[in-house]
């Protein structure tokens, strides 16, 4: 990866221009860079100034301090981002808590609404120490579930359990069910043995497939297992995403959720931190800065 000078952004009526300040790449992002397409430009969580307000007068004023989630350019000095798709930011959140907020943090909102009621439920989590895994299970957690998060190293099962998990093992194979939900993201073999450990009529949401190895589930296998289990695909995008940011952003501020940043560089240091992102090196979600972030 390089630096390389773009035109500036020109916004849409309905759009603001921002002064980025801090942007948070996603692990998923970096495998896009294997082929790039011509013209690619990656970046979708993004945190900084409004510098030019919406020309049809919607989304806030310039000087406004906002997070947003464009479609991508948000790995650049200024991003075009819709106002439907932006929220406030208020004196209590830095733009480097706020960076980390939106896809993961959408993801997990989302998630947990496709998944249904989980109060008093209990949920098995897959890779748990994500940037989203993070978030659900503090979600899920408050939310009154019974959250079993699988996660690789006992490290990160600790943080895991301060934000709310009543159990962390280290592989599904570990993990004590029945589940009335399980949320798997990794593919593999593990999409099998998570929705072995279903109750009846159980339902796993499918979001991932962070180990880039295929599902593998057997008919027959099924057959010993829950009767009647939903398996549902699941894929956060939808915009606008304002709603979600908004909700984030208080829930953020008044304490009740909580950014887990692994690493915060200087965008200089970008081509360092993609690789340990990809690699997994970093606990859940890694910021970029370009100058004072605030």
């Amino acid at each position: 990866m390089e630096f390389a000078q773009a035109a500036q952004p020109v916004p849409a009526p309905d759009e603001v221009l921002v002064k980025v300040e801090a942007f948070a790449p996603n692990r998923g992002e970096t495998f896009l860079l294997e082929a790039p397409e011509p013209g690619l430009l990656p970046g979708k969580d993004v945190a900084g100034l409004v510098v030019q307000a919406a020309a049809d007068g919607s989304g806030p004023p310039v000087g406004t301090r906002v997070v947003g989630h464009p479609p991508r350019g948000g790995w650049a000095e200024y991003a075009s981002v819709a106002t439907g798709s932006i929220a406030v930011l208020p004196d209590e959140l830095t733009t480097v808590q706020a960076a980390a907020l939106p896809l993961a943090g959408i993801t997990a909102l989302r998630l947990l609404r496709a998944a249904g009621t989980v109060t008093g439920r209990r949920v098995l989590l897959t890779g748990a120490s994500g940037g989203v895994g993070h978030y659900v299970t503090e979600l899920a957690a408050a939310a009154g579930a019974e959250v079993t998060a699988v996660t690789a190293t006992a490290e990160r099962g600790a943080r895991l359990r301060e934000l709310g998990a009543a159990a962390v093992v280290h592989g599904v194979d570990e993990a004590e069910g029945p589940f009335e939900v399980v949320l798997e993201s990794t593919g593999g073999s593990a999409l099998g043995a998570a929705l072995a450990r279903l109750v009846p009529g159980g339902t796993l949401v499918w979001f991932g497939q962070a180990g880039r190895t295929p599902a593998t589930v057997d008919f027959f296998d099924l057959l010993a297992g829950p009767e009647n289990a939903v398996i549902r695909h699941f894929h956060y995008a939808g915009a606008p995403y304002g709603r979600d940011l908004v909700t984030l952003v208080r829930l953020a501020a008044g304490g009740r959720l909580h950014p887990e940043i692994g690493r915060t560089a200087d965008w200089s240091r970008a081509a360092e931190v993609l690789v340990d992102l990809r690699e997994r090196r970093i606990r859940g979600k890694a910021v970029l800065t370009i100058g004072a972030a605030r």
